[in-house]
């Protein structure tokens, strides 16, 4: 047994919470936040057997894929001035997961 820890984007929670209920796989949900762009981020925890963590991976790289976004979030400072700041639209990566696998001693559902 393997205890997941997934973390996406929260744009992609439904997606992923959807097409690993729709494969049998049961999960909880924690509401977390991340550090860039200071975008929020779901994760999730699944007990999953040996056999069956491949599988879990593969959908959530399904639902998850990487994809480029503009953001205005990243500031230059102008010459002029040591007090201006300005920003420019900037096409960064968003997406993917950060999954983490540890193994279970024990697991029991009542």
């Amino acid at each position: 047994m393997k205890l997941m820890f997934i973390i996406v984007r929260q744009d992609n929670e439904n997606d992923v919470v959807n097409s690993l209920i729709k494969n049998n796989f049961q999960i909880t949900k924690l509401a977390t936040s991340g550090g860039f762009l200071k975008k929020g981020n779901i994760t999730l925890m699944s007990c999953v057997r040996d056999e069956d963590v491949d599988k879990a991976i593969d959908i959530i790289k399904s639902e998850c894929g990487e994809r480029q976004t503009l953001t205005m979030d990243m500031p230059i400072n102008l010459p002029s001035s040591a007090m201006n700041y300005s920003t420019i639209p900037t096409k960064i990566e968003v997406g993917g997961a950060t999954i983490i696998v540890s193994p279970v001693d024990r697991f029991e559902k009542f």
